[in-house]
């Protein structure tokens, strides 16, 4: 029991940072129905701000968080204007091929200034690296900071969607833009502002992962990028209950079978969740089938 207990804390840490990322996809998807295969690659951005902050800047963890994420919230709103704003009456298969372009141009252009050689994460203070045993199993202080500021920016989230009136547009839009822009709602301002909060926390889980895994590179996006997929469509893409659901199941998922079993499972465990959610329930655990008129 207490290896079970073990494993259930680091994967809510693990879970923490998938969710975070998840939600990303699940917003945009939600909004304009595109899998932002790019979004991977704003979370490593993310994660190379925060430790340019740490390392040469000399600041704090949660000023390199908010630093971060504002970063990668512009960075949002670059690749939304430039990438995607111009191909939004295009084809589907035409934007998906754009987000794999984005996705390789971020990569290539982080490498070519930061070199492709793994950095490590400075230490952080001494308070946030304690760890306490509690009934033997062993809860560090990073895994409840993890944990706690996943949980704080989930919760901001969920207020700015359903408290505050861009939330409101966003979700009008989601549900019919063209009747959002009837009704005064500026559609083009509300998907800039969706990709802007989803590339934040996606800069969020950067900071979180590099002191969770303590080292960073150019790569670190794709694996991660494309498991937070797996867990927005566990959910139900486009229900953001959904991609916290599934980004704390991938994550315990991950954790248990690396304990139980090996590390070198869980990847093909992940991905062999994905298969199963396809042919039997493609919707996700909390969407619905939907039927379209033809």
């Amino acid at each position: 029991m207490e290896q079970l207990a073990q494993q259930l804390i680091n994967g809510l840490s693990l879970g923490s940072i998938y969710a975070l990322i998840a939600l990303g996809y699940t917003m945009v998807y939600g909004i304009i129905q595109l899998i932002n295969f790019a979004h991977g690659e704003v979370y490593m951005v993310g994660a190379y701000v925060g430790y340019s902050c740490m390392t040469f800047l000399r600041l704090g963890f949660f000023e390199s968080l908010l630093i971060a994420m504002v970063a990668c919230g512009m960075l949002g709103v670059v690749i939304e204007r430039v990438a995607y704003k111009p191909l939004r009456n295009s084809t589907r298969i035409a934007a998906l091929i754009t987000a794999i372009g984005v996705s390789l141009l971020l990569q290539y252009v982080m490498m070519a200034f930061v070199g492709a050689d793994v950095r490590t994460y400075p230490a952080l203070p001494g308070y946030l690296t304690a760890s306490f045993n509690v009934g033997g199993v062993v809860i560090s202080a990073q895994s409840l900071l993890i944990i706690g500021t996943s949980v704080v920016l989930m919760i901001a989230l969920q207020f700015i969607v359903h408290r505050t009136k861009l939330g409101k547009a966003m979700r009008a839009v989601s549900m019919d833009p063209d009747a959002a822009r009837l009704m005064g709602v500026n559609v083009d301002n509300t998907i800039s502002f969706t990709f802007m909060l989803g590339s934040a926390l996606a800069g969020a889980a950067g900071v979180l992962v590099g002191v969770y895994y303590n080292s960073i590179n150019p790569l670190m996006g794709v694996l991660p990028g494309l498991k937070a997929f797996v867990a927005a469509v566990f959910g139900g893409i486009g229900i953001i209950p959904g991609a916290l659901i599934g980004g704390y199941f991938i994550g315990a998922s991950e954790t248990l079978v690396s304990g139980y079993f090996s590390s070198l499972y869980k990847d093909a465990v992940v991905f062999g969740i994905l298969i199963l959610v396809l042919i039997f329930r493609p919707a996700g655990l909390l969407g619905k089938n939907v039927r379209e008129k033809v």
